[in-house]
């Protein structure tokens, strides 16, 4: 039976669809989850309607729900951590403190001013995660869901001393457009993906073996649909020569080229969408959305609306990986983890997506060599951003974080130095509550290493169990010799 915790299971809809892919899987319909958040009130309702999903298909899963983290850690085997630290008050910070200076974000989570500060205060929980995580499961493998992806997981593997890989779905996304625009089955789209997260390029599109990368432009700006929606995306396409992963919105904010005018904003997004690149377009929508749950939730829980069907399993990695992991089914994803020389362009200990392989030995990354320099110099970019992001997260250096955002693509196209000082000031201050390393706690952290190389699982201890030549209980083939031919004797 697999234990399973998930931290920031508030998140109700996505809880919700996490569970059911890994039930979705014969083996693990035993699993013992382990619900935890703060939000006492989210907690019931995930909870409430998960047992809810388990009883209507007879399933023996099982849920302990708690607010207390370190008890739902307590032996598990694998966490996912969906957390996001400071809620809807510090986003609407991150995103109106910037957007006085000129700095117009639509989504603000991964990079720029508002990716930054998110990371400066979700690092120091998830790293109070990985502390309780080596105490009462050591040998677990932590999924992050949470953003900023690069930043966080960069910040985990330099102090957390656990396993964490980091899993996000802009890869697939982007494959079901890929697949739209040239008219073909998504069965049948072969490709490699490669960069860092929410900057990763389909640097190969295949079909049947022909490459597909010619066709691309011209698909995507006759699609009747696409053409409209994904103006920022299609132009990067067009300069590049590589489509990326993430939302047409979220691209334009990490490039110095889209949003710094505003009379030409409307060129580049999609206004009928916030996802299209709407100003503050998400968090628009969460505080639209901010009372969904409760008006929702008597009507999920009287099966009137939305109900996940058993074995409708979404694309998302996490239930893929344990599979692999426990049953050895291989599995195939992009996945953010360290780079050792895997992108050779790109600095080594930074984090990048790239494929990965899963089975029982573990997450086996592949080898990309050099992304296309264009490619290489935009992630180059933002990586310099999150390295001097995830330092000052760690040692609380001040000045650290004014240069971390004063390199940042978009704050650079708009700020000067004076303003740029002046911004991050604000943000310090309309954030503190959330800053332990900057408020006056003086938290800081230092480096742990990660067991093994991060990725692997640690070998099961078999005391009890011995391999049947040992036992007695097995007779050997008598076909055991070495052929080196055809009929070689």
């Amino acid at each position: 039976m697999l234990k399973i915790a998930m931290i920031g299971a508030g998140s109700i809809g996505f809880t919700r669809r996490l569970m059911m892919d890994i039930l979705a899987v014969k083996e693990f319909q035993d699993t013992e989850f382990h619900f935890m958040d703060i939000n006492k009130e989210n907690l019931e309702m995930v909870t409430n309607l998960c047992q809810q999903m388990i009883q209507l298909n007879k399933l023996p899963a099982k849920i302990i729900a708690t607010t207390d983290r370190k008890e739902a850690l307590k032996g598990v085997d694998y966490v996912f951590c969906t957390v996001r630290v400071g809620g809807l008050e510090a986003f609407k910070h991150d995103i109106d403190i910037p957007l006085k200076y000129g700095v117009n974000q639509c989504v603000g989570d991964t990079l720029g001013p508002g990716g930054v500060f998110f990371a400066l205060r979700t690092i120091p929980v998830l790293l109070d995660l990985a502390n309780d995580m080596r105490e009462v499961c050591p040998n677990a493998l932590l999924f992050n869901y949470s953003n900023p992806m690069a930043m966080n997981t960069w910040a985990l593997r330099r102090a957390g001393g656990i396993r964490v890989v980091g899993l996000c779905h802009g890869v697939q996304g982007g494959h079901r457009q890929i697949a739209n625009a040239l008219g073909l089955p998504k069965e049948e789209v072969d490709f490699v993906c490669a960069g860092i997260n929410h900057q990763t390029w389909y640097i190969e599109v295949k079909h049947k073996g022909k490459d597909m990368l010619p066709y691309m432009l011209e698909a995507f700006e006759k699609h009747p649909q696409l053409s409209k929606t994904e103006p920022c995306r299609i132009d990067v396409l067009k300069r590049f020569g590589y489509y990326s992963t993430e939302s047409n919105g979220h691209l334009s904010e990490y490039l110095p080229w889209y949003r710094k005018r505003k009379n030409e904003l409307d060129r580049w997004i999609y206004s009928e969408d916030w996802i299209g690149g709407l100003t503050a377009g998400y968090l628009d929508q969460c505080m639209k959305k901010t009372d969904e749950y409760r008006i929702m939730y008597p009507k999920w829980l009287s099966g009137e609306l939305e109900y996940i069907q058993l074995g409708n399993r979404s694309e998302e990695h996490g239930s893929y990986i344990i599979e692999a992991l426990e049953t050895g089914r291989q599995y195939r994803g992009h996945f953010n983890i360290e780079n050792k020389g895997l992108i050779t362009n790109l600095p080594n200990g930074c984090t990048i997506e790239i494929p990965c392989y899963v089975d029982r030995n573990g997450i086996i990354p592949t080898y990309i060599g050099d992304l296309p320099m264009q490619c290489a110099a935009t992630c180059r970019a933002s990586i310099s951003v999150q390295e001097m992001a995830v330092e000052a997260a760690l040692t609380g250096n001040r000045e650290l974080v004014k240069l971390a955002i004063l390199h940042d693509p978009l704050t650079a196209a708009v700020c000067n130095t004076e303003e740029v000082w002046r911004m991050v000031d604000e943000m310090f201050e309309a954030l503190a509550p959330w800053l332990p390393q900057f408020n006056g706690e003086g938290r800081t952290w230092k480096d742990i290493p990660q067991p093994g190389n991060g990725l692997t699982p640690s070998p099961k201890l078999s005391a009890h169990w011995l391999p049947p030549a040992l036992t007695g209980d097995i007779r050997y083939s008598e076909n055991v010799r070495l052929q080196v031919g055809h009929n070689d004797n």
